[in-house]
């Protein structure tokens, strides 16, 4: 028998966070922790309101899985019993580390992967005033790769003014679905000439057509338009990067098999996350091992993290210790 609790937890955020959806000041998270005789593991996830997920949704998928789950559930029969891919996201990583901590092996173990190394992130700048950010920019300027959260008037005016404050850094950017075809040209454009490296997610997923036709010089990247390997066809020449995150794919099983899906297709990999805690960023280290590009600054962006945390020197951060996760 398992015995399954569930919790939503809300941690603060480090000033506020904005995109072009919005801004928000805590990172609202649900954990799922799993306890068998002496062995306790844990998952954790992130409700999207882009997903039309929400904490109290997943919450309640969960409970109504809860027979399911105390009687014995196995990774391969969670996506026929919990619906919201956030939800089975916590719950297929608790598995995980359940089982690390059961057999005493480590999570990449039991995923026959290589023993994770220490990987140097991203870190997010919020989407803020051009003059804001170009600040934000040159206080981050000793770190080696910068995202910029655009998708509002004045992102050439942003890129110009970043790339002055900050000349030496690594620079990619995420629009989240803030562009529209018409400006596409123009923006793309002001990305190469400030040496912009990728560029997440232009346009928005049910309008990024233009994508296939388009000249440019600049890597895109699908973000809310890749979410599992089912989809990864369809992105095919629209795309040559994908952004890989947990709470999108439902889980570290499936993101591992999207990885592997990705490479055979040749896409670049990019792993993301969602703004969490250390539990969360955990096991996406294991499929950041494949990555060209990692954002896993999740816990650099609030005001506290979990102790114990993953340790990050700046920018690079290095693998969890089995008392945070697997």
């Amino acid at each position: 028998m398992i015995n399954l609790a569930v919790a939503h937890e809300s941690w603060p955020i480090a000033g506020n966070f904005t995109i072009s959806r919005g801004s928000k000041t805590t990172a609202e998270v649900v954990v799922v922790t799993l306890r068998q005789g002496e062995h306790t593991g844990r998952g954790e996830c992130v409700p999207y309101p882009r997903y039309n997920e929400t904490v109290e949704g997943v919450v309640a998928s969960l409970e109504a899985a809860r027979a399911g789950i105390e009687a014995g559930i196995d990774r391969r029969d969670i996506a026929s019993l919990v619906v919201p891919r956030a939800a089975r996201n916590a719950l297929d990583c608790a598995l995980w580390d359940l089982e690390a901590k059961r057999t005493g092996k480590p999570a990449w173990q039991l995923a026959l992967l290589k023993q994770p190394h220490p990987l140097v992130t991203a870190f997010t700048l919020s989407l803020d005033t051009p003059e804001a950010m170009a600040e934000a920019a040159a206080n981050a300027a000793h770190l080696p790769l910068l995202k910029l959260k655009l998708g509002r008037e004045d992102d050439v005016k942003r890129l110009r003014l970043i790339r002055d404050a900050a000349p030496k850094c690594r620079l990619i950017v995420d629009a989240n679905e803030g562009w529209t075809p018409k400006q596409l040209p123009e923006l793309l454009a002001a990305c190469a000439e400030v040496g912009v490296e990728l560029v997440e997610q232009p346009l928005p997923a049910n309008d990024d057509e233009t994508l296939r036709s388009l000249k440019h010089g600049v890597t895109i990247c699908a973000d809310e338009s890749a979410h599992d390997k089912a989809g990864l066809p369809g992105l095919v020449r629209k795309y040559a990067a994908i952004n890989i995150k947990l709470d999108k794919t439902g889980g570290l099983t499936e993101a591992l098999a999207l990885a592997k899906a990705a490479n055979e297709l040749n896409m670049k990999i990019m792993v993301g996350c969602m703004l969490a805690t250390s539990l969360a960023m955990a096991p996406a280290m294991l499929v950041a091992q494949f990555a060209h590009v990692i954002d896993l600054d999740g816990p650099l962006l609030l005001a506290r993290d979990r102790n114990p945390g993953i340790r990050y020197d700046n920018s690079l951060m290095y693998p969890p210790t089995p008392d945070l996760w697997g």
